[in-house]
């Protein structure tokens, strides 16, 4: 993915992510809500066909919003690792049971 910065100030950030969809900003804004230093966030594709998403992101105090992004994107990774390790683990598991067996 390529992040382009279409506006930055002080709390304000608008930045276009490139190649992604609506599954991963849908996930990262999610991840951002969840901080109490993000005032507003959200993200917009124009026309899911022929432009790429812009993600709004405005944060309180004197919280720069690369900043709080960076950190979402790091949050978001390691939900996703969790993920992961929990299907990995259930999926070891479902191996290691007799086939044919109910779970019900």
């Amino acid at each position: 993915m390529k992040l382009n910065i279409l506006e930055r100030g002080k709390n304000e950030l608008r930045a276009e992510l490139v190649g992604e969809g609506h599954t991963f900003c849908n996930a990262l804004q999610s991840v951002l809500l969840k901080d109490e230093t993000i005032e507003r966030t959200g993200y917009n594709i124009p026309h899911p066909l022929v432009s790429q998403p812009v993600l709004f992101i405005r944060t309180k105090g004197d919280r720069d919003p690369v900043e709080a992004l960076t950190d979402a994107a790091k949050k978001l990774k390691q939900e996703l690792e969790e993920i992961e390790q929990s299907f990995q683990e259930a999926w070891e598991d479902e191996k290691r049971q007799p086939h044919g067996r109910s779970k019900g």
